[in-house]
């Protein structure tokens, strides 16, 4: 199944909100349209990802450039071996891993210059590509249309905590650049709209991606000698 076609994830978040979903205020679809810019504005982001397996998960703890369509960061695995532990950079359409036996908690700033392995990014069938082709898609260069939102699909769900900030849980609408249709992706909003939390099923996994926007500063990502990110 193509990032594209993610599957709807529609159970409703365990907040202070009512279970069932109601329509977006003009509030909160003004911040649901400028979530994405704003992560484009900043540059980049600090994230963790955490990616759902059969054989055990994946988390990848790292860094977005929204401006240069570039990430980089380093992989463990939970409940599976260490075979797949290592740095990682991808863009739209490449991922370059570097295995480590004992891989760092967090990627060095500047990348290793030798012992990448690359390879296309699979648009299908790959849990942790699907993964890294949304965490990309989290930026945008300019607002979304706040008045089309609630048209395409977009819902409040509720209130939660996300590290002490108290934010709005929405659904996104139908979009190919969201990378989902209508209610597969839950947002977590904050009054501002920073974006918090992000949560999409892929393909066939019974549990969802969870991205998470850490507090950690956001360092400028570095790419790799051949590798031109997207001004």
């Amino acid at each position: 199944m193509a990032v594209v076609a993610v599957v709807a994830f529609l159970v409703a978040g365990g907040g202070s909100g009512p279970g069932v979903p109601r329509a977006l205020t003009s509030d909160e679809a003004n911040r649901l349209a400028v979530t994405r810019f704003r992560n484009y504005a900043a540059h980049g982001r600090a994230l963790t990802i955490t990616v759902p397996g059969t054989a055990g998960g994946l988390t990848v703890t790292g860094a977005v450039d929204y401006r240069g369509k570039l990430g980089y960061g380093v992989v463990h695995g939970t409940g599976r071996d260490t075979s797949s532990d290592g740095l990682i950079q991808w863009t739209a359409t490449s991922v370059f891993v570097h295995p480590m036996a004992n891989a760092p908690a967090h990627a060095p700033a500047s990348p290793p210059r030798s012992g990448w392995y690359g390879r296309p990014l699979q648009s299908s069938g790959s849990s942790l590509d699907s993964s890294l082709a949304i965490a990309l898609r989290l930026g945008s260069d300019r607002p979304d249309n706040a008045q089309l939102l609630p048209q395409n699909g977009a819902a409040w769900w509720g209130r939660e905590q996300v590290d002490g900030h108290p934010v709005d849980v929405m659904t996104g609408p139908s979009s190919r650049d969201r990378s989902g249709t209508a209610g597969s992706v839950r947002y977590w909003v904050g009054s501002d709209g920073t974006m918090y939390r992000v949560r999409v099923s892929v393909g066939s996994e019974p549990r969802p991606v969870l991205i998470d926007f850490d507090a950690r500063k956001y360092v400028p990502v570095k790419p790799l000698p051949g590798v031109t990110p997207t001004r």
